[in-house]
């Protein structure tokens, strides 16, 4: 599997297979360079406009934006568990999904705009992926003290921040990588274009991987 990020919340993964999953696709409002993204399947949190931007997806994707098991693609799950935009239960922004897709042997969590601590329920449902996509900046979503707590609860192989503001976009009101870096010291985070992984070389991975944001075809690159 490849795993590329497009900036904000929006992750390509790609399969052995070739099937393209994209994940909260953000439109000009994220402040980020706009691309056109090819997928087949589209995996929408929340409709809020910088989670939800159809328009820029080349091809005739599936979308799955419901709660539920659902098996869009052959090979392909998503586990989708509701959960929190705000830490009052919903009332200032409303619901969300974290979504868990299983392929090529492989649980990938993105958790969308979590907005609260994940309870029991929701940890139990969500517990020990392979890779978590994080929200680490906070104001509308958890905040790196928070992000690292959720880790700690949820125990995933490697981890992925995301909803960040750095110098290629993002909201001026959410914080920039750095704090979450200085709360997940001693671990030394690995810098990369992208992510490539199996099942099989799994443990060999770095447990925090912060991903440049990349052009859309990145991975084609042999």
């Amino acid at each position: 599997m490849i795993i590329v990020y497009n900036g904000h919340s929006e992750f390509l993964l790609e399969t052995a297979q070739g099937q393209r999953i994209l994940f909260d696709p953000y439109d000009h409002q994220a402040g980020y360079p706009m691309q056109r993204v090819k997928a087949d399947l589209v995996l929408i949190s929340h409709h809020h406009f910088d989670h939800n931007y159809l328009d820029k997806v080349d091809g005739k994707p599936l979308v799955v934006d419901t709660k539920g098991t659902h098996n869009p693609l052959p090979g392909v799950r998503v586990h989708n568990f509701p959960a929190f935009h705000d830490d009052e239960g919903g009332k200032k922004r409303g619901g969300i999904l974290c979504q868990m897709v299983e392929a090529d042997g492989l649980k990938v969590l993105h958790l969308g705009d979590l907005g609260a601590l994940p309870d029991e329920a929701l940890k139990n449902s969500l517990f020990m992926p392979d890779v978590l996509l994080i929200p680490v900046g906070g104001f509308f979503t958890i905040d790196a003290a928070q992000a690292r707590e959720t880790i700690r609860r949820l125990q995933p192989r490697v981890v992925i921040p995301m909803h960040y503001r750095n110098d290629k976009g993002g909201f001026d009101k959410i914080s920039t990588l750095q704090p979450f870096l200085d709360v997940m010291k001693p671990l030394v985070p690995s810098f990369q274009p992208l992510l490539r992984v199996t099942r099989e070389d799994l443990s060999e991975q770095p447990q925090l991987v912060v991903l440049d944001i990349q052009p859309e075809d990145v991975h084609a690159d042999p």
